[in-house]
């Protein structure tokens, strides 16, 4: 066996560091593991301090809150702004972008793992896959932000809309495990809770075939993210001096993004897999820009 062919091995036996982000977040932010066992969410002080990603507040090991649902419960409530939750959003999304899809979503997990299922495998076409990329924004506006502000303007508390009628990561880590734990929730369960679990299956299901349906299409926190991606302090660089167009970069990237043309991208989750498979080491990451800027003028003088 040759040196580079032993090399390879190791590698694909390691666990890459998006996984390990991934894991470790997702132990992180669920980490009542007695909720599990008991049927019963965690109402401890820190389930007032909001995550970073989709991570239903519901979920019976979930530590803290989700920053979509606190969102939509803050703007329901008359004259009450979201401050934090913005404050929060905004915060994770100027140091990281939408590496904090990438490295730190359990429903981003999800995705993944489903997707390294043996099934024939679907690439969206560019004429639907380009528009359906908004949809996402729509959901945020919509979904997210608006129905629940107007909803809320009559006064109380307004509906938590993308929650309640849509989201697959609630269904997934609060709904299904506390029906499984209580009878009397399952008796409960109407067709609202059948609509949800219709979607959910469906967003699995699509994962197998096509890599993070969800993230590229609906997700109204990716959506988000995505407005910080182009000057969030971390970023992926590319060398062009060093770049031999191979285009295995953009062959490994799971959400389509033209890498040598767009590095930037409001679609990159920062997962690495580009600079994983780069040949020839083009493709760095961190924080700051003086990298990025020494590489583009290495790359406009070659």
């Amino acid at each position: 066996m040759s040196g580079m062919h032993r090399d390879r091995v190791r590698k694909g036996r390691r666990l890459s560091f998006q996984r390990a982000a991934q894991l470790a977040c997702a132990a992180l932010f669920n980490g009542y593991a007695a909720g599990f066992a008991k049927g019963r969410i965690f109402t401890g002080p820190t389930k007032m301090v909001c995550v970073p990603v989709l991570n239903c507040y519901s979920c019976p090991g979930a530590l803290g809150a989700c920053p979509i649902g606190a969102l939509q419960t803050a703007l329901g409530a008359r004259h009450h702004v979201p401050f934090y939750v913005l404050g929060t959003l905004t915060l994770f999304g100027t140091a990281l972008g939408r590496a904090v899809c990438g490295l730190m979503c359990p429903f981003g997990l999800v995705q993944d793992l489903l997707h390294k299922i043996p099934v024939p495998k679907w690439t969206v076409p560019r004429w639907l896959d380009r528009p359906a990329r908004y949809v996402k924004y729509g959901v945020l506006a919509l979904l997210a932000v608006g129905l629940p502000a107007l909803l809320g303007l009559g006064g109380g508390v307004g509906d938590p809309v993308f929650c309640k009628y849509l989201c697959p990561a609630g269904t997934l880590e609060g709904g299904i495990p506390l029906l499984l734990a209580d009878p009397a929730l399952r008796r409960a369960a109407g067709l609202l809770f059948g609509w949800k679990t219709l979607a959910l299956l469906a967003i699995l299901a699509l994962s197998a075939a096509v890599h993070r349906p969800f993230c590229k299409y609906l997700c109204p926190l990716g959506a988000f993210y995505a407005l910080f991606n182009r000057f969030s302090f971390y970023q992926l660089r590319l060398d062009q001096s060093k770049c031999v167009r191979c285009g295995q970069c953009e062959r490994a990237c799971p959400m389509g993004v033209e890498v040598t043309k767009n590095i930037r991208s409001s679609e990159c989750i920062r997962c690495g897999k580009c600079r994983a498979v780069c040949p020839a080491g083009a493709i760095t990451s961190g924080f700051g820009d003086r990298g990025e800027a020494r590489a583009e003028a290495s790359g406009r003088g070659s």
